[in-house]
């Protein structure tokens, strides 16, 4: 039996990997802020799968956060054997329309964080020769599209780049860009979803179980639905200038307001 640990684990995309990993007998560690819903996620997925959930409180827009799931995930007495880093958030505005702080929060998480605690665990894998690390990004890696898009375009590359350098080493990683998935992310961000075509939504439990499928493929970047493959397909053969303009106009119809 494997351990997984889990960023953002109570909802989302995140909620969707621990069902999914503990439905086929992962032992997990389970991560986000609020200890409440930790403890609530963890005895549910225990008492229906009987795996091991451990709760792990943490904040990842911070230091000391980053620092305590850092030290789990080294640990080799307790190794993890899959790291999702899951955990993050969108700004409600555009550029200069968000505060410096919540933006430089954004990036803590999205980036900092990625990057230290796929460091973390990657360290420990190599050494054992095996171990997977997933990094949540988005479609929105692909388009010019503010700071989220910035971050997440960030995650893809560093993801893809350490892939690379691991080659051969046992340890697999890979960044997984799905599109509009139904969670609490654009409600948590004030973000208006009603002008959303109902076709562009994507189930988080079909995207977790397709990202774990692609990971054993041995892929270093998931796109997990053929509707965004063609759409991302589509997107690269409209130059940058013009993306970016459609990209703005997009994200003011569909997204914050």
């Amino acid at each position: 039996m494997t351990t997984a640990l889990i960023t953002g684990s109570t909802a989302g995309i995140g909620a969707a990997f621990a069902r999914k990993l503990a439905a086929d007998g992962h032992d997990l560690v389970l991560v986000a802020r609020d200890i409440a819903r930790l403890r609530e996620q963890a005895t549910e997925l225990h008492d229906r799968h009987g795996i091991e959930a451990e709760v792990l409180r943490a904040d990842l827009a911070e230091d000391k956060g980053i620092e305590v799931v850092a030290e789990r995930l080294g640990d080799r007495r307790n190794p993890v054997d899959l790291l999702i880093n899951n955990a993050g958030f969108g700004n409600k505005g555009r550029y200069l329309e968000v505060s410096m702080a919540d933006e430089l929060r954004m990036i803590k998480v999205h980036c900092e964080a990625v990057l230290r605690l796929t460091s973390a665990a990657a360290e420990a894998m190599r050494e054992r020769g095996r171990g997977g690390v997933v990094n949540v990004a988005s479609t929105a890696a692909f388009v010019p599209r503010g700071t989220y898009g910035a971050s997440k375009a960030w995650v893809v590359q560093f993801t893809q780049g350490a892939a690379q350098d691991l080659a051969g080493s046992g340890v697999r990683l890979m960044a997984l860009c799905p599109g509009f998935v139904r969670t609490e992310f654009h409600k948590r961000a004030g973000m208006g979803t009603d002008s959303i075509p109902n076709w562009m939504w994507l189930d988080a439990d079909k995207v977790a179980e397709a990202a774990l499928a692609d990971l054993a493929r041995g892929k270093s970047v998931s796109i997990p639905d053929p509707r965004y493959k063609v759409l991302l397909g589509a997107a690269k053969l409209v130059p940058r200038d013009l993306l970016g303009g459609l990209s703005s106009r997009t994200g003011r119809k569909y997204g914050p307001r």
